[in-house]
């Protein structure tokens, strides 16, 4: 019994010793590859909108009574006193988005033909005079490096009156807006 009982041990030694050999063998010649990595993806954004900082007022202007600007709207008051005077502010319109942008329109408010007598509104976007409503300007606002903003002028002009006519004799107030309407551009 007893050479029995070592006889098993031998063999379990043996068959241990055949697998410990076996795993280490098999270790020697297996390899694992490991491959991580992380990806983030942005979201869609549409990003078209005045640069404030680029504010400037044109020389010769008259200043401001008031200002505000933000990213999508400017809002200003002034007094022209005598003809000749002028307001002249020009600003950024960029496009830092993930999409290129085309300026569809330009829609402005309207002076009546008296306004008009002593009065010029225009503005001027990418070299462009616009002086009433423009539809289907297609002005391109692309998001490439470089080439991602415009300057918009905006011009008000109490107009030089020649002798035959006089200065109004109540002040005119004029509410003067205009909109620029843009849209994603066709790839």
């Amino acid at each position: 019994m007893q050479k029995q009982k070592n006889i098993q041990l031998a063999v379990i030694g043996v068959l241990a010793f055949a697998v410990l050999f076996m795993s280490i063998g098999f270790a020697a010649y297996s390899q694992v590859l490991n491959i991580n990595g992380m990806a983030k993806i942005g979201t869609k954004q549409w990003s078209v909108h005045f640069n404030p900082e680029s504010y400037q007022l044109g020389e010769g202007s008259v200043e401001e009574d008031f200002k505000t600007i933000t990213d999508n709207s400017i809002e200003y008051g002034i007094t022209l006193k005598k003809p000749g005077d002028y307001y002249l502010f020009q600003i950024d319109s960029v496009n830092d988005g993930a999409y290129d942008a085309i300026l569809d329109s330009i829609n402005m408010s309207e002076l009546s033909a008296e306004q008009s007598e002593y009065v010029t509104y225009t503005v001027t976007y990418d070299d462009y005079e616009v002086s009433s409503s423009e539809d289907d300007l297609r002005i391109g606002l692309p998001n490439e490096t470089g080439v991602n903003r415009k300057v918009m002028m905006v011009r008000v002009d109490y107009n030089e009156l020649d002798p035959t006519q006089s200065v109004p004799e109540e002040p005119i107030e004029l509410n003067l807006s205009a909109s620029l309407n843009f849209s994603q551009a066709e790839k």
